[in-house]
């Protein structure tokens, strides 16, 4: 599957530098009690290809975060940059052209479009850069994540462990530079889940994607090598997974 050519493009990064820059990130949110403070100066960095897991408990903001990160909303300060890309600088229609072209997210709910087929759910990514072949596109994908036999089912026909393969088809159609996974087996059976998290992490390898992964499952962050938790709003700690863990 060839990327789709966009029309904002990921700069160059040099060599060193990293992939995604977030620094002194904060999130406030107005409630009857008063500001309530979601983040509170986070600051990380991660490296192109790298897989990193986010931990923490709920409401710690991990999955704001995630938000953040993905433009769908806005930081109160700080800057998140990546490939060099200042996100807390763009537009919502720039954001929108970002996010569709350079990250892919795959969510614990599943959001595919009821009234669509497994492959015109995949293949929307495509059909929104103006990529051609988008059903064609949409049905590697598919078979990539072992639902080459289910194209043309409907959400409602597939069990839950189809229909999470299948938004995780969607996040890697378009060959994103990085993967967001925000609790992608909170809806799945143990086996299920641990079967969806063997592809995504297959997939991560083989695309050489950069891959955030939030989850309250220590075990599974601890697969992608690096650990950062966040409690009240910050990182409490950042640490590296020893080789015989990770993986």
């Amino acid at each position: 599957m060839d990327a789709i050519v966009s029309d904002l493009p990921l700069t160059r990064t040099r060599e060193g530098e990293s992939l995604i820059a977030v620094r002194d990130l904060s999130f406030t949110v107005a409630s009857a009690a008063g500001q309530v403070n979601i983040l509170r100066g986070v600051t990380f960095q991660v490296g192109a290809g790298e897989a990193v897991g986010i931990v923490g408990p709920s409401g710690s903001g991990k999955s704001t975060l995630m938000m953040l990160m993905g433009g769908l909303d806005r930081a109160t300060a700080g800057s998140i940059r990546i490939a060099g890309n200042d996100l807390t600088a763009m537009d919502e229609d720039a954001l929108a052209r970002f996010r569709r072209d350079h990250v892919g997210i795959v969510f614990q709910a599943f959001h595919l479009v009821p009234t669509m087929t497994a492959e015109e759910n995949v293949a929307l990514p495509i059909e929104f850069g103006g990529g051609d072949d988008a059903l064609g596109r949409a049905r590697e994908a598919l078979a990539r994540v072992g639902l080459g036999h289910r194209t043309t089912h409907y959400p409602s026909q597939l069990s839950g462990g189809e229909q999470q393969r299948v938004a995780l088809a969607r996040a890697v159609v378009a060959r994103p530079a990085i993967i967001l996974a925000d609790e992608p087996t909170g809806n799945l059976d143990g086996s299920t889940g641990s079967a969806v998290m063997d592809l995504l992490f297959r997939i991560r390898e083989e695309l050489g994607t950069t891959l955030l992964l939030i989850t309250h499952d220590q075990r599974l962050a601890e697969r992608c090598g690096r650990v950062i938790a966040i409690a009240d709003g910050r990182i409490a700690s950042d640490r590296l997974v020893p080789a015989g863990l990770a993986g």
